[in-house]
């Protein structure tokens, strides 16, 4: 196929077989349609999510190569682990969903112009989270203050990490370390960080092909959750250090976003 097709205009309508996404650029499978809640939920079963900018068609991905966590698989560096036992920060679970999709939304990314995550998709992705479907995790200091976050989509047994962001050095990392720790405690094996990047391999992301991606996070999108309730007692952030589900990396890693 030489050029995406177009989406029919029902919430329901079906998107066409991840196999026939385009190879330039990478992914792009199809375009149009809406933002509904039907149609992410059938998107996110399938694989697929939303990417676009403002000004575009919604345009529809589903990449030949996904990165991928294992829960139990987020790995920080000693010198970060050092550095978290002297921060008094704390992780706290379904906190303020609102405030940490806005933040995530208006970081500046290297490399972009903008934000993708735009007001449609921001009002897409609040009526996930008041249907149940899209939950974050929020990193706070001793006064409360955001310093860093991340946000994605829950369906059945997966996991979709959509963005996430630091307002302080290493914020993004405790949070990315606290969603493989709450996955893990509600027996969720693994979970979708979507793009490759430097900073995510380092972290313990794998490159999944689409085929073994699809033959793992189909059928756990479409089993029964077993996270009913995300919400749990804050966290204090060094507590992830002593508890299963985070890995010792060296210290030498590459540039990242935080």
């Amino acid at each position: 196929m030489s050029r995406p097709l177009l989406l029919g205009p029902e919430p329901n309508s079906p998107f066409p077989p991840v196999e026939w996404a385009l190879e330039e650029p990478d992914g792009l499978l199809c375009l149009g349609g809406d933002l509904s809640l039907p149609r992410l939920l059938n998107a996110y079963a399938e694989g697929i999510f939303p990417w676009f900018s403002e000004g575009q068609p919604i345009l529809w991905w589903s990449p030949a190569q996904r990165m991928v966590f294992r829960s139990e698989g987020v790995r920080l560096s000693r010198r970060f682990r050092r550095e978290l036992r002297r921060l008094d920060w704390q992780v706290r679970f379904d906190d303020d969903f609102a405030a940490v999709l806005a933040a995530c939304a208006s970081a500046p990314r290297a490399g972009q112009n903008g934000t993708w995550i735009g007001p449609a998709m921001q009002r897409a992705y609040r009526r996930l989270h008041a249907a149940g479907h899209a939950q974050a995790i929020a990193v706070r200091d001793s006064g409360g203050r955001l310093v860093g976050g991340l946000y994605g989509v829950v369906l059945g047994r997966a996991f979709f990490a959509e963005s996430m962001v630091s307002l302080a050095s290493g914020g993004s990392k405790v949070a990315l370390a606290a969603l493989g720790w709450r996955l893990a405690q509600a027996g969720m094996p693994c979970f979708d960080a979507q793009i490759e990047h430097p900073h995510l391999r380092f972290m313990g992301g794998e490159l999944w092909s689409r085929e073994r991606f699809m033959a793992c996070f189909r059928p756990l999108s479409r089993s029964r959750s077993p996270c009913q309730d995300w919400a749990l007692a804050p966290l204090p952030a060094c507590r992830l250090l002593a508890e299963p589900g985070t890995e010792v990396t060296p210290d030498v890693a590459p540039a990242a976003d935080d």
